[in-house]
């Protein structure tokens, strides 16, 4: 179990330490009077984002996550000791939902980001907090207060700028094969990718990353191969990727298969821009890729490109298409925070 997206999580924060009751005796000293200290407040759980992961898989081995309690207070006006925050570090892209799976309680998309999912109680106060003119010797403290115990959910969406679709063996591992240093598994055979790999591919000396997820099959929404489940990795990609197989001999029903998962997905992934590629050209002749692309076309209300991964022919122009949608999806995020900034900027005459 190389690969978790999924994981849940226990945890607790730390409770305050309690109040002391105590009164200062000593030899020679003729007024005493309360001297009970405070306790120490108890640790906090934080879930902080950070670079070199890019799986769940820490959480498959350990699910429980206490922080400390804080040290009861002492009298001579000690306070207690605080207790010790614990720290869960997740991959970047993580989200923290609450335990019915759907309140999103936290969305992690940069390095450093981190959140206080569970708050140390508050130590007590000890009775020197209560002395007053007309109380000179109180007899009271405040317990520490309770932890926060809860369970949450982790769920990894990989964070990449082009998202790979298609049926099984549509050719999307060999693409990404061919353009980056990935190596993921490929075969005759379908399904031969069962987890998403990530890929940096360059072009005209501009990187970008691509994510390869496991292919979708008619039914997948139903939990039919291997599901949907990991059409969440795409979710944040700027641009869709559809292979397509030239030769699986209905290369217009395979994409309209696509189209209906996606829709049955739900969400926005639908609605994001889409570069339909007919795939494996090497295999087929002029009038095969005119008559395909064209069928291709009438489905898909748009241009297609060709390719062939194994050859290479097409690598380049589809690598170009896919980084002219980055850019323009990355011109429309920034001016749409520009704008944000210039609503949110006060008034000025």
């Amino acid at each position: 179990m190389k690969f978790l997206d999924l994981a849940k999580v226990y945890i607790r924060s730390g409770a305050g330490g309690a109040g002391c009751i105590s009164f200062r005796r000593e030899k020679f000293m003729e007024y005493g009077g309360p001297d009970g200290g405070d306790g120490g407040g108890g640790g906090d759980v934080i879930v902080e984002a950070v670079e070199g992961l890019n799986t769940l898989i820490d959480f498959r081995y350990q699910q429980h996550f206490f922080a400390g309690n804080g040290q009861h207070g002492m009298g001579s006006q000690r306070t207690g000791k605080d207790g010790e925050s614990k720290v869960l570090r997740v991959p970047v892209g993580t989200e923290i939902l609450d335990e019915d799976q759907e309140t999103i309680i936290a969305d992690l998309t940069e390095v450093g980001q981190k959140i206080v999912i569970a708050k140390g109680g508050n130590g007590g106060w000890g009775n020197l907090r209560f002395k007053t003119a007309t109380n000179q010797a109180p007899r009271r403290a405040n317990p520490g207060q309770e932890a926060i115990e809860r369970t949450i959910w982790l769920r990894l969406k990989l964070i990449a700028d082009v998202g790979l679709l298609g049926m099984p063996n549509a050719g999307k591992s060999t693409f990404l094969a061919a353009t980056s240093n990935a190596r993921p598994k490929v075969a005759d055979y379908p399904f031969t990718t069962l987890i998403p790999n990530l890929g940096v591919v360059g072009i005209d000396e501009v990187e970008f990353v691509v994510a390869d997820i496991p292919g979708l099959i008619a039914g997948a929404s139903e939990g039919r191969g291997l599901g949907d489940m990991f059409l969440g990795h795409v979710e944040r990609c700027a641009v869709l990727l559809h292979l397509i197989d030239g030769t699986s001999g209905d290369p217009a029903q395979d994409l309209t298969t696509i189209i209906e998962e996606l829709e049955a997905y739900g969400g926005e992934l639908a609605d994001k821009p889409r570069i339909t590629v007919l795939n494996k050209i090497d295999a087929l002749d002029d009038e095969e890729r005119t008559f395909l692309r064209d069928e291709i076309a009438a489905v898909a209300k748009g241009p297609v490109m060709m390719m062939s991964g194994v050859s290479g022919e097409g690598i380049p122009e589809v690598l170009r298409a896919l980084r002219a949608e980055i850019d323009d999806n990355r011109l429309r995020h920034r001016k749409a925070a520009e704008d944000d900034t210039d609503e949110a900027a006060p008034w000025q005459p």
